[in-house]
Order: C-alpha cells, then structure tokens, then sequence
C-alpha cells in the first residue's frame, strides 16, 4: 500500500544551518545533562551521529505509518481523508493512478478501512458470510507496523463470525460470542479489508459483501454503557517537507502510543539519550548547528541502508526479489532495518502465508527496465501459471515513485480473472506486453502499460499454495517467476 519518506535529499549540511541554533535550549543537550546526572556519559557527535542512524531506521515505519493516518483520518483537508477513527470505510473501487497516500497501492481488491483508537476500550470487527469463490482477509497492522493477526478465507474461513481486537494494555476476559482475540502491540490500529473484484461488472456483489463489514465498540457489541471516552490527541500536524528535518518530532508523537516491547528496550534507551521518546518534545530547529549536522548526517546514512536494504529484499531469482518481508512482533525479531525495508517497499504488505509479492526493476542480468526506451514482454510457459489458491496478478508502477501509472485504457495490472479475455499462444503459454504504446489491437487484451521511464512490477500471489508446485518457501520455492525479456 503509500508514504515512501524517502530522504534522497538532503543537501548534506545546508539544511542544518536553517533555523535557530540556540545551544540553550538544545534537546540533545538536554538530554545529556539527564544522562550525566544519573551517571551515563554524555553522547558523543559521534555518538548523536549514530543513534540519529539507528533512530530513523527503527522508526522510518512508525513515522510512515503516522503519515498515512494522519492523511486519511485526522487531516480533513489532505485530499485522502477517509474517515473517522472507529468507523467502517468502504472504497467502492480499486486504486488508480490518483492514489498517491500509499506506495504501491493494490489495485485488483477493493479495500475497507477501519482505524481503530484502542485507548478506551476494544472494537469488534464482524464479517459476514462470504462465498467460498470469492476470496477476501483483514490484514490487523498496528503502528509499528506488526502484522498482528488475520481474519478471511484462508485464516478464518468464509464464514460470518465476530472478532474482538485489544489494546496494548487490555488484560480481559473473552466476551461471549467472540470467536478469536487479536492484541494490537499499539493504541491506535489499522484493519485492511480486501475483497476480491472478479471484472468490472462485478463491483455491485463486491460491495454487497462490503456493507456486510461492521465495526463497533466492545460495549455497543455487548448493549453495555460505554466507558468514558480516550482524551483528547494533540496531533502533530504532518508536512512531507518537514519530516525531512522533522523526523524525530514526529516519531515522539507516534511513540506516546506505543508501549516498548522487550526487544525496543535498548534502542528505545539509546534515544531517550539524544532526547526522543514518548512523552518527549524534540525540536531540530532549537539543536546547535553541531546536533543539527549529526541528526542529518545520521538520518541520512540511515536512509541508504534502507534503501540498499530494499534492494536485496529476498532472493534474485530470474530478476525478481522474491522473499518474506511482511510479519508480525516474532517476525522482525529486532531487525528494525528489515521492517523499514518492508515499510518503504511497500508498506502494509501481507505475511508471506496470506500473499507472495515478487518484485522486479530490472531484467534477469540486472539491466534497469525503462519503459522510455524499450519494450518487454513477460511470458507464462504452459500450465506454469503462478500456483495460488486464491488468484494472481502483476501490477505496473512507476519506478520513480512506486505509484500506479496513468496510461490510455485505465489498466493498472493483470490478473488472473482477466485470463478467458487474454489470449494464448499456441504452444499454451501466455505472453504479456510490458510497453508504453499499444502492441497492437490484436495484442491488446495481453498489454501491460508501462511509464515513460523506470518500471517497476509486482506481483501478487494471494494465499499461495503450499504444496508443490509452490513459491513457499519465500525464495527456495519449487515454483519461480519467469524473467523478463526485452522485446527485440
């Protein structure tokens, strides 16, 4: 799904002359001083450098996710506002090209959304009865970006059910009628609804079972008085410019409502020692020009790795990264530079169980693909389709910025419903055209659009089969994508 914060940008050292630069009131400083009176040494430059590093990767998926929230359920006036928290939002459609508040955006399942302020008491998401044929899920993703639980075909099956998703803090018992407790790791959560679109003449039948989607609080579930309502948040208000310089401004925001887990501890410490936290009011305008070049230099080398990071994501199998990067708290098992990979490959992606996403910039030899010079075509042999038990498809994006791309027939993938209108050859494989212009008429129904520029395809493999033929394991699977070939 989109808020990439990439800092390619900084103008290494220009940025922290901006601003005031009082050593009065600097936060590092501040900080410092606490460090030295309980009997911690003071952080070295150095030192600030490195945590700044370390910092921004541990919390480049808090702050990405803070964006997107703020973007679609606290900003009114942002242009994605969705909703309000606690409240069912349904997309009568798939994402387009103006969609612009998620990095690559699924467009083949329309999506519901429900974020979830869990400070007061706990929500209950229900989910009606939906056809065996039609495959959907609730991915639960809380604000460290953990994916902390599934509801839907595969995890639950397709029948109606009620389920009940905590707090952090929450120690109750399970209410009557509940069938599963999901225990977000934060105070505000996210559930992503996913429901299968067949073909465009479908749409009616997918918001039939849209509208089947609920979601209430605990005590309205159970015709219960309501417990007094969560105060009041002071949010900060979010600036895709500001979080250049700001970063650390905002991830005390998003870390106020995110209880430390035992693997945070150490790095949680490390930042109180520059003077971020919860409950903290970093300020990069009030550093010293020494702190101010630190924080940069320090959020910027954090920012390459991430990058680097995401370059490697997986194993390269036929020009493809194909890997895990999508889990839960057990998951990540302290690697943060794993998690801002994932985040800012394609933030709000699902376990690798749920769905398989296959990424690929360049061809098999590692050459960039550029839609601006070449034409490509990606072909299937017969009976290798992608091995899934729910459907497949391979989405086109920009690979400038990971967003869908605007194209003449309004066709931002392919998937595997769309295969009786696509055309075969005649050995039984499917080839797909990946270009710019038109293959043709003829072609058409198979051509995949593609910018005027970099490229950059995913696949998707909803609930991939486990056995043989299979992608699982992530990378050592028996079932591989086929490569990309540049059209002569």
């Amino acid at each position: 799904m989109r808020h990439a914060l990439k800092f390619v940008a900084f103008g290494l050292l220009a940025a922290a002359l901006l601003g005031g630069c009082s050593k009065k009131e600097d936060p590092v400083a501040q900080a410092a001083k606490k460090e030295v009176a309980s009997g911690v040494p003071a952080p070295s430059i150095a030192e600030v450098k490195a945590i700044a590093e370390e910092g921004f990767i541990y919390g480049l998926p808090l702050v990405m996710n803070y964006g997107v929230m703020y973007e679609y359920i606290i900003d009114r006036n942002s242009g994605q506002y969705k909703a309000p928290f606690n409240t069912m939002y349904n997309e009568h459609r798939v994402f387009t090209y103006e969609d612009t508040a998620i990095p690559t955006p699924n467009s083949d399942t329309p999506y519901s959304l429900a974020w979830m302020d869990l400070r007061a008491e706990p929500m209950v998401i229900s989910v009606p009865a939906v056809d065996r044929k039609r495959y959907y899920s609730v991915m639960l993703v809380d604000g460290n970006t953990f994916n902390f639980g599934y509801i839907g075909s595969r995890a639950t099956g397709s029948e109606a059910g009620d389920y009940l998703v905590v707090g952090p803090r929450w120690k109750g018992e399970t209410p009557p009628g509940i069938r599963k407790v999901f225990q977000s790791s934060t105070d505000f959560s996210l559930a992503v609804f996913r429901t299968q679109l067949f073909d465009a003449a479908d749409m009616p039948n997918v918001i039939q079972v849209q509208e089947g989607y609920r979601l209430q609080p605990l005590s309205a579930f159970l015709k219960q008085p309501a417990p007094p309502a969560a105060p009041e948040v002071a949010w900060a208000k979010f600036d895709k410019d500001l979080v250049k310089t700001e970063f650390f401004e905002f991830l005390d925001t998003a870390l106020q409502f995110a209880p430390a887990g035992a693997d945070e501890e150490a790095i949680r410490a490390r930042l109180a020692s520059i003077g971020v936290g919860p409950g903290k009011k970093f300020a990069f305008k009030d550093l010293s020009l020494e702190h101010k070049a630190a924080i940069l230099l320090g959020m910027k080398e954090g920012d390459s790795k991430v990058s680097e990071r995401v370059a490697t994501l997986g194993k390269a199998i036929n020009g493809w990264n194909v890997g895990a990067a999508f889990g839960d708290r057990a998951f990540y098992n302290g690697d943060w530079l794993l998690r801002a990979a994932a985040a800012r490959a394609g933030i709000y992606g699902n376990d690798a169980v749920e769905a398989m996403y296959p990424m690929s910039k360049t061809l098999a030899d590692g050459t960039p693909l550029d839609g601006s010079s070449h034409k490509y075509t990606l072909s299937f042999a017969k009976d290798q389709l992608p091995p899934v038990n729910a459907f497949w498809s391979v989405t086109m994006y920009d690979g400038k910025n990971q967003l869908l791309v605007k194209n003449p027939i309004n066709r931002y993938l392919i998937n595997s419903p769309m295969l009786p209108a696509m055309k075969k050859n005649k050995d039984g494989s499917l080839t797909l055209y990946v270009q710019k212009d038109s293959p043709g008429k003829d072609k058409e129904a198979n051509w995949l659009p593609a910018p005027d520029g970099p490229i950059y395809l995913v696949m998707r493999l909803y609930w991939p089969r486990a056995e043989p033929p299979s992608i699982l394991p992530a990378g050592q699977g028996s079932w591989s994508p086929p490569a990309i070939v540049q059209a002569p």
